[in-house]
């Protein structure tokens, strides 16, 4: 009982408790590869502009999975879409491990790890789903801010960790094969121990059409403006997290002079900060508002901190302590955009699902179009430019968000 009245005043909604842990475990696993892979493949042969692409088509899969995630909770419920989405992963890593990676072949490497990026998506944002559907609307903030803490702390934070341990041990290829067990491990906790009834079932009304919940899963982008607008809100907020995962490891290997090990702890601090703040900026935007913690510690707050992270280490040099600090503030403001979970189902409360499905198209569309912009721009602009465009980006959506008023503001 002790235990239950701990978890009930940390604002974890007690019925969905082992799902948090189990997201916490499976994007662990997901986030083991997250600050290496990059280089890896570029030592195995791979160039630059592959990997990007690499990155891209993962982030193409990873967006349509991100929407279907909310849409097919309308239609099954989440936890269906939660195992589908363990399954996916785990069929396509084992395609992408012991198969594209010894033989270096492109297309089944774009096979492998294209398609694995259904998985992450489809399990963890089916969760978000599902809290968003079980959590009463004056503690949505909160409970949001607890799956953030779970779905960060794995990717790239405790994974990030769990790999700067493990490679120097056995290797890069085998961590990721470690990697899988946690994913299954995480996947099987979640599945199997959360009772909570809403997730069971289909989240849409009883009678209506899966076309029409499918289609209204898209059309509510135009349907409800600013279901749109938060989406695009939603892109910006970890575009430049997934982008510059593309670059910053060869930026601070090479350029800056730090060697991995150290560039992996420096992902760690970052996102460890991250988890932390998620929980901080959870409540915060449940006492004073979600809007504005999101325009300001979010959108204004990482496009400063974004370009700190740049030019804070190209001032100064291999100073490793100033980069963490740099690496921490950006992990922080990052977390401003927390309550954006909270506030875009309560845009539209009728259609959660269909919300959530928008904000999850974001999310997943965002691994897109970091990689993309990263590998557009990198060539022609080089770190400095792309790290503009990302903070400008910022700054833009910290302006979309004064068209998010709940309706009853409006």
């Amino acid at each position: 009982m002790a235990v239950t009245g701990a978890v009930e005043r940390a604002g974890i909604p007690r019925p969905l408790a082992w799902g948090f842990l189990g997201v916490l475990i499976f994007m662990i696993g997901d986030g083991v590869e997250a600050g290496y892979l990059s280089p890896y493949l570029v030592e195995r042969g791979l160039s630059t502009p592959q990997v990007a692409l690499l990155f891209t088509v993962y982030g193409v899969t990873a967006g349509i999975a991100a929407w279907l995630s909310g849409a097919l909770s309308d239609l099954w419920g989440p936890r269906r879409v939660m195992a589908l989405g363990l399954l996916v992963w785990v069929v396509f890593q084992v395609l992408f491990l012991a198969i594209a990676v010894p033989t270096m072949n492109f297309s089944l490497l774009l096979l492998g790890y294209g398609l694995r990026g259904f998985g992450y998506p489809l399990f963890a944002f089916g969760f978000l789903v599902w809290v968003a559907a079980a959590t009463p609307r004056e503690r949505l903030g909160t409970a949001v801010g607890w799956f953030w803490f779970a779905f960060t702390g794995g990717l790239p934070t405790l994974g990030s960790l769990v790999a700067s341990g493990l490679i120097p041990v056995i290797g890069p290829l085998a961590t990721m094969w470690v990697a899988l067990v946690l994913i299954v491990v995480g996947g099987l906790i979640a599945l199997l121990l959360v009772r909570e009834r809403s997730g069971y079932a289909r989240l849409a009304p009883e009678g209506e059409r899966p076309l029409v919940t499918l289609l209204g899963s898209v059309s509510i982008l135009w349907r409800n403006p600013r279901i749109g607008v938060g989406c695009l809100v939603r892109v910006v907020n970890t575009a430049p997290q997934f982008g510059f995962l593309v670059f910053l490891p060869l930026f601070f290997t090479e350029t800056i002079g730090f060697g991995l090990g150290e560039w992996l702890r420096l992902l760690t601090v970052m996102f460890a900060t991250n988890i932390v703040f998620n929980l901080i900026f959870g409540i915060v935007g449940d006492r004073l508002g979600w809007r504005r913690t999101v325009a300001w510690c979010g959108g204004v707050g990482s496009a400063v901190t974004i370009l700190l992270l740049y030019h804070v280490p190209v001032a100064a040099g291999p100073q490793y302590w100033l980069a963490l600090l740099v690496a921490a503030a950006y992990g922080a403001t990052l977390a401003g955009y927390v309550p954006l979970s909270a506030l875009m189902p309560s845009l539209a409360p009728e259609h959660k699902g269909q919300a959530m499905a928008a904000l999850n198209l974001g999310a997943g569309a965002s691994a897109m179009a970091g990689p993309a912009i990263a590998g557009l721009f990198l060539v022609p602009f080089g770190v400095q430019g792309v790290m503009l465009i990302f903070a400008a980006l910022y700054l833009v959506s910290a302006a979309l968000t004064l068209f998010l008023k709940l309706p009853d503001e409006a």
